[in-house]
């Protein structure tokens, strides 16, 4: 019988996270929740004592990835399912995402609609990042920073070692899991108005989430980043060969230095694919 846990990464909430485990008690589906407790300083950790649940604590705060990754290690479900502890995620979007999995696919995710975004400049980042990751990955990706979402655990594991400690961990396993041949899945979902207080930066961890697309593109599909970078320095390089020959009758050293470059990041882009492609299908064999 299928096992399901859910996963709570939580910090400094005492206004929400004792409503949503009585919430989350309610749902006979349930078989384990987790909650990690990442260096609260106000009175979280006594209401999780009380809560008669497996809670596990950071002595000081790790970020919002190592408390997912913790909670992932240590929680015994074939399903994990996480959410946060803000109160915004209805738990009864549980069973959709549960149900995908057992329908056969790998991740389920929650997918906000536009009336569900905090505010103007969070919808349209978060629409950057979709319209960014579906290119890199060639898949539609209908929200990126979702941190509602299930997934079979033995895949989940998998990906660890490449998960930031920060926010932007939902990226990451997103794109890695499209990646490595997974099935993911988008369910929509309404979220409620965030009880809690949040703990992003909207230009701050903006720039993060943009670093991360970047690098996980960079492990996703190397070629996808370095080619077009090639290919602008290789057609500067030879628009400015043709400008200096026709103008000036000679071949600039610029021209020479753009059009080597472009080579070199070609033929690195090259290799770094050849070792992504080493890494993934390392990971494969582990369930073949």
């Amino acid at each position: 019988m299928t096992k399901i846990s859910v996963i709570i990464p939580c910090k400094n909430e005492q206004e929400t996270i004792g409503g949503l485990i009585h919430r989350l008690k309610k749902l006979t589906i349930i078989d384990e929740i987790v909650v990690v407790d990442d260096g609260s300083t106000d009175n979280t950790a006594s209401i999780l004592s009380e809560s008669n649940i497996k809670v596990i604590t950071h002595l000081y705060s790790k970020g919002n990835g190592a408390a997912i990754k913790r909670g992932a290690r240590e929680a015994s479900g074939d399903i994990l399912v996480f959410m946060d502890a803000d109160g915004q995620h209805d738990v009864n979007d549980i069973h959709k995402l549960v149900n995908t999995i057992e329908d056969g696919y790998d991740m389920a995710v929650g997918a906000r609609d536009n009336k569900s975004q905090a505010n103007a400049a969070r919808l349209v980042g978060n629409k950057l990042y979709n319209r960014l990751a579906s290119l890199l990955t060639g898949h539609k990706i209908l929200d990126l920073t979702s941190g509602f979402r299930a997934a079979k655990r033995k895949y989940f594991l998998d990906f660890l070692s490449l998960l930031p400690n920060g926010f932007s961990y939902p990226t990451t396993i997103t794109m890695a899991f499209i990646r490595s041949g997974h099935s993911v899945k988008y369910i929509p979902i309404k979220v409620n108005k965030r009880d809690g207080k949040g703990h992003l930066s909207i230009l701050k961890d903006g720039i993060r989430f943009f670093l991360i697309i970047f690098k996980v593109g960079t492990l996703y599909s190397p070629l996808k980043i370095f080619a077009p970078i090639a290919a602008f320095l290789f057609s500067s390089g030879f628009l400015y060969y043709l400008y200096t020959y026709l103008t000036e009758g000679r071949f600039s050293n610029m021209s020479t230095l753009l059009l080597t470059i472009s080579v070199f990041i070609f033929i690195f882009g090259l290799i770094s694919e050849q070792i992504t492609m080493l890494i993934y299908l390392n990971i494969k064999d582990k369930h073949s």
